[in-house]
């Protein structure tokens, strides 16, 4: 167990688990005191979707030590937990002991249906203790109450008990840990051989960091990102401890290293001379050490590297007065910059051993930055990035990685996609090249605050330089099964910014953020027809989804939670998607259901609306039912066989439409204040509120499909697209209904064709958006989903994923 990248793959114990909860004593003081980490899942379908979907997730699983790990996880994959633990600890035969401590009801925890499973109930009935044997390895269960704990070490499960005293830093890690993240993870560091290997100089190899480290972590498609504190006694060598009483000063290293730095380390203080007696007080440097006055005025001191050069960065709150103590003569000029030889190095030694370089006798000065190298290339190469600009705090990765982190730290460590790759491997036997050259910008800070120190860690992608009328994919999201339709959005009242909703064919619903994180997969009755909608039942802004199945009317609230009396359940069939009307905008919702030749109107609350008294159709009511309302007057529309129905808010007819209509598959709109439609002899009808209708040839067969605003008719025709009155024509395909979406007061219309996998975007001269077609299996759908200065396009992609595009 010798590093840490593999813990949050390790995670991957829950792939496929659900959430349910337990009524039992805290699972915390049934983990054994010996483990070395602990991991918590809170929430394991975010958690299964992120591992699912993070490149450099995946990656971990070629290594050996994640491939045998996994083996030991193998039979538990099915067990349905809420906030499950995972304790581990290494043996002295250098192998793992391994905990589940899982609350669940003993009426749903059955072995048997774990396939290849066998079970030895009479193993130790006096202990209560059951033999589970899976392939080669072997577990003993015991219940504790309704605490299951399973492991690979019968004298752990022996001993398991709750009766025992909590350990105060498994207790800080229950007090602490956020449970609204996906994973939170303990790391006990005491003994040296097991700690947090994200140093890879021999010296801090061999250096303990910390007493132990607790952080919550968040896995999605693009980033990995880590939050906690790690804690050190002040008795103990920790070299964590170094910065106790000093101030985190702003890490400003990335402002003076080339665009192309592999990698760093920062090291701020307030003091010196505090940082000076810290490093004696806990060993790590001799207290006979002359002091030297040069580092009085520094305040940040770095070590960079690119291949194999390398460099020492000091930092200076006074430049002049550090050079005043630099009185080496310069030995050439580069592009300006003077370049010093450095008689001695020995004041360099003085951050060993968090920063420490074997040669430098060069130095050039950089407006408050000192910068010393054995290599004068390297130094040339610093010099004329500085001076073009090219440096890392400019570039976009580095930028949006700073997001994630804080701007002052006392210990900051940063890699590229390169260095970052190294790293892993240095903490796994296997040498392996990993496809992730996205992770162009990676770090952990720490950041010292009274007696411990905050940590955060980000590794993030990042797809380049972004450049102007650029279309992107953004996020690639897998889900567990083929989708049904297309993904939609809507809106996330919580930071007034757009959620995906999908449904798979085994009638999962999910709820995804736009950086595809699963926020929760709730089992349905059967397909959703048509789209979902959105309403705000208790009027608080609040959003909850409407929509229904042919059996089923359900209004979900944002946690995947049921409304008040919903789901209403139908005997007979819901024919057609469900109408929701708010007729005065005061949120006294009304929601209309179609069976067959029937409407059935209920409100918010789920009750029937006695006053609504539409009786039924003669024929099949065939299109959904559309509420308009023209000046102060409300209408209910829809097509039943061949003719069209104008009621008003109680079901009586408002306008008498005599003419028999043969309707197309189109549905009825309101353009230009008129109720239109088409039939199916291609022509398109208008009819007024007098119930006459106008026709208008469209030129078209009867398969074309028609969708309008207020003001814009948009057809499709074979392959001939026409917005207003611009046609274009298309690659002959499989095409589906054309879409309207009116963005920042500029017109979008959207078409795919399902042959060739092509989602094409127009504006409202029939122009295409630049870099458009894109790959897309489903119609398209448009917004701005997280308010930047783009849009986004979201689609189905492959017969499981969803695909968002931003609009650059």
């Amino acid at each position: 167990m010798k590093n840490i990248w593999f813990i949050c793959f390790c995670a991957s114990l829950l792939l496929n688990c659900k959430n349910t909860r337990s009524n039992t004593a805290h699972p915390i003081a049934i983990v054994p005191e010996n483990a070395e980490i602990i991991l918590k899942i809170n929430s394991a379908e975010s958690l299964e979707n992120g591992l699912r979907n993070n490149a450099l997730i995946k990656g971990l699983m070629n290594y050996k030590e994640i491939k045998d790990f996994n083996l030991l996880l193998a039979p538990f994959y099915s067990i349905n937990v809420h906030e499950s633990y995972i304790a581990i600890s290494e043996t002295n035969k250098d192998s793992l002991d391994l905990s589940f401590i899982i609350p669940l009801s003993k009426n749903k925890y059955t072995l048997d249906s774990i396939p290849g499973l066998q079970i030895d109930f009479s193993f130790d009935k006096k202990n209560s203790i059951h033999k589970l044997t899976y392939n080669d390895n072997t577990y003993y269960s015991k219940f504790i109450d309704s605490i299951v704990f399973i492991s690979n070490n019968i004298e752990l499960a022996k001993n398991a008990s709750k009766a025992k005293s909590v350990k105060p830093e498994f207790e800080s890690f229950n007090t602490i840990t956020n449970n609204e993240k996906m994973i939170s993870v303990f790391i006990n560091q005491n003994e040296q051989n097991h700690k947090f290997q994200f140093f890879k100089d021999s010296i801090l190899q061999n250096s303990k960091f910390s007493d132990y480290m607790i952080f919550d972590s968040e896995i999605s498609q693009n980033a990995i990102l880590l939050n906690g504190i790690t804690k050190s006694s002040d008795s103990t060598k920790s070299l964590i401890n170094i910065f106790k009483n000093t101030i985190p000063q702003a890490n400003k290293l990335a402002m003076v290293l080339p665009e192309d730095t592999e990698y760093f380390k920062s090291i701020t203080f307030s003091n010196y001379d505090i940082l000076r007696q810290n490093l004696i007080n806990h060993h790590f440097q001799d207290s006979l050490t002359l002091n030297f006055d040069i580092l009085e005025t520094i305040s940040e001191a770095g070590y960079t590297k690119k291949n194999n050069e390398e460099a020492l960065v000091l930092r200076s709150i006074d430049p002049t007065i550090t050079s005043g103590y630099l009185t080496d003569a310069p030995i050439s000029n580069y592009r300006g910059v003077s370049v010093y030889a450095l008689e001695d190095i020995s004041f360099l030694k003085h951050f060993a051993p968090v920063l420490t370089i074997d040669k430098a006798d060069l130095y050039i000065t950089i407006d408050e930055f000192f910068i010393f190298s054995n290599d004068i290339d390297y130094l040339e190469h610093i010099i004329t990035n500085y001076q073009n600009n090219t440096i890392l705090s400019e570039s976009n990765h580095f930028k949006s990685l700073n997001q994630n982190l804080s701007d002052e730290a006392s210990l900051l460590i940063y890699t590229n996609s390169s260095a970052l790759n190294d790293l892993i491997n240095f903490n796994f036997n296997d040498d392996i090249k990993l496809d992730i050259s996205r992770y162009k910008s990676s770090a952990i800070q720490f950041i010292y605050d009274t007696d411990f120190a905050h940590v955060n860690a980000a590794l993030v992608t990042h797809k380049g330089n972004e450049k102007r009328h650029f279309v992107s994919e953004e996020l690639n999201i897998t889900l567990d099964a083929e989708l049904i339709g297309a993904p939609q959005l809507v809106k996330n009242h919580k930071n007034d910014q757009m959620d995906i909703v999908a449904q798979d064919v085994n009638n999962n619903l999910y709820l995804i953020s736009n950086e595809g994180k699963v926020f929760w997969k709730k089992q349905l009755d059967g397909h959703i027809l048509g789209k979902i909608k959105q309403i705000d039942t208790y009027k608080n802004g609040r959003l909850q989804l409407v929509f229904n199945t042919s059996k089923r009317l359900y209004v979900i609230d944002r946690n995947g939670k049921d409304v008040n009396a919903f789901p209403l359940k139908f005997n007979d069939a819901i024919t057609q998607p469900v109408s929701v009307f708010d007729y005065d905008n005061n949120k006294n919702y009304r929601l209309l259901i179609t069976q067959d030749k029937s409407l059935l109107m209920y409100d918010k609350n789920g009750k029937g609306i006695s006053g609504f008294n539409y009786k039924s159709a003669k024929n099949s009511i065939s299109t959904q039912p559309k509420h308009f309302r023209i000046g102060r007057k409300d209408f209910i529309v829809f097509a039943e066989g061949n003719q069209l129905e104008i009621l008003d808010r109680i079901g009586r007819t408002r306008i008498d439409v005599k003419e028999r209509i043969s309707f197309s598959n189109n549905d009825v709109f309101l353009y230009n204040n008129k109720f239109t439609t088409s039939n199916s002899n291609g022509e398109l009808l208008e009819i007024n509120q007098k119930g006459a209708i106008a026709h208008t040839n469209l030129n078209a067969n009867s398969d074309h499909k028609i969708t309008t605003t207020s003001k814009t008719l948009v057809v499709l025709n074979d392959n001939k697209l026409t917005i207003k009155s611009k046609t274009i024509e298309l690659d002959f395909g499989e095409f589906t209904a054309p879409n309207i979406f009116y963005i920042n007061d500029k017109i979008y219309v959207s078409v795919t064709d399902l042959q060739s996998n092509k989602g094409y975007l127009f504006d409202s001269q029939a122009k295409p958006i630049a870099n458009f077609p894109v790959y897309a299996n489903s119609e398209l759908e448009i917004q701005n989903i997280d308010n930047d200065n783009a849009l986004e396009v979201i689609t189905k992609g492959e017969k499981d994923a969803i695909i968002i595009y931003k609009i650059h």
